[in-house]
């Protein structure tokens, strides 16, 4: 059976995560990814860490199976020449490069569309290619410090944090992936590609969802509330005899199972709880009794109380907890791979879980020009030994 995205060809200019992290995705569907560095190897993550396992970065390898490797001097006028040879061969390009890079290496939508009108070409920054900010820089802590989510992360009288990993970078790269295969659906109608100009900015805007809505509708600006939720109660975290427990309430009726649970029947009558307005607007008394009989039992007590009674809830699991998490093995999400100089390799696996055009596993992130032999003989280029680069 054929992936997913079999036939589609895909030129990544990308390094970090936002980029790397998308045509990933697009290779385990199928998309056979051609990733370009400049000679030597320039995406920065191949020196982030530690950890290294045997020199191997442990960042770029979560980031970049599936590809094919070639380095190129996008500077030289060879390297330029490759490109285009490359992006006549290719369906997609993508890039994370500052604005206007592209188009001063002569290697922008316009020039690349002119060579294939069928191209379709994802560019990904900071903050867009129009605006006042187009040309500044973007890292994913920055766009979350300005983008709101900073304000409403962390505890109510601590200051603003940053999640725990570099969510808008993870966001903007399925967001690429939706917008590069929404690109090939559209070209199907049309016969022509197109450029999606994506920024990390915007994407971290519509993550806030929700929370912008309250703010849009009422004026109040949102507050950081640590693990209380804006609209929903109990929707939190909760201190047991031995450790912590997250309870997730979504509905008046889960509420009342809660109490029963608590053995507090009286509380799911009183019109001060009994509906979720009345729960927020007396939050800190509801807590307060809760947390009260919460505290005198051990969290796996309260687990498999909540869990009989069909109460949304969860154990805090650090990383260790989650590898050995038998849903997390029942699901196939911790995948292993050989890599010529790391050896063997642990990594996460994908979440898709298609039921005819599975995800494949089937290329370790590359070494540095891994692959260009074979990428230049697909070319017609024989004597790769002597062909120039630009390196």
């Amino acid at each position: 059976m054929p992936s997913a995205l079999e036939g589609i060809k895909v030129l990544d200019l990308t390094r970090v995560l936002a980029g790397p992290y998308c045509t990933m995705i697009l290779g385990d569907l199928g998309a056979e990814v051609i990733k370009v560095e400049a000679p030597g190897g320039s995406d920065e993550t191949r020196t982030w860490g530690p950890p290294f396992q045997k020199k191997v970065s442990a960042y770029y390898i979560c980031t970049n199976r599936n590809k094919k490797s070639i380095t190129i001097d996008l500077k030289s006028d060879k390297g330029r020449e490759m490109i285009y040879r490359l992006v006549k061969e290719c369906d997609v390009v993508i890039h994370n490069f500052k604005t206007g890079t592209m188009e001063r290496l002569g290697i922008g939508y316009e020039t690349l569309s002119k060579l294939n009108p069928g191209i379709v070409y994802c560019s990904i920054t900071g903050f867009g290619e129009t605006g006042p900010y187009k040309d500044l820089p973007g890292y994913d802590f920055i766009i979350q410090a300005m983008c709101g989510l900073m304000s409403i992360t962390g505890d109510k009288n601590g200051p603003p944090l940053k999640t725990g990993v570099a969510i808008t970078d993870v966001l903007t790269g399925l967001y690429a992936c939706i917008g590069i295969q929404a690109g090939l659906m559209a070209r199907m109608h049309t016969g022509e590609g197109q450029k999606i100009d994506l920024s990390l900015f915007d994407t971290a805007v519509s993550a806030l969802v929700n929370v912008a809505s309250n703010f849009l509708m009422s004026g109040n600006i949102p507050q950081r509330l640590g693990n209380q939720h804006p609209n929903i109660a109990p929707y939190q975290t909760f201190q047991t005899l031995d450790g912590e427990i997250a309870i997730a309430v979504g509905n008046d009726r889960q509420f009342k199972q809660l109490c029963e649970v608590l053995q507090l029947q009286k509380l799911a009558e009183d019109e001060n709880f009994s509906t979720n307005p009345g729960r927020i607007e007396n939050l800190g008394r509801l807590v307060s009794i809760l947390q009260n009989v919460f505290q005198t039992k051990t969290t796996t007590f309260w687990l498999k109380a909540c869990q009989t009674r069909q109460i949304p809830c969860g154990p805090i699991q650090n990383l260790q907890d989650l590898a050995d998490d038998p849903q997390l093995k029942a699901r196939d999400m911790l995948i292993t791979m050989v890599h010529p100089a790391a050896g063997e390799i642990r990594l996460v696996g994908s979440p898709l879980k298609l039921s005819k055009t599975p995800v494949r596993y089937e290329k370790h992130p590359p070494m540095p020009g891994e692959h260009e032999e074979e990428i230049l003989q697909q070319l017609g280029i024989r004597d790769h030994k002597t062909y120039d680069l630009g390196g």
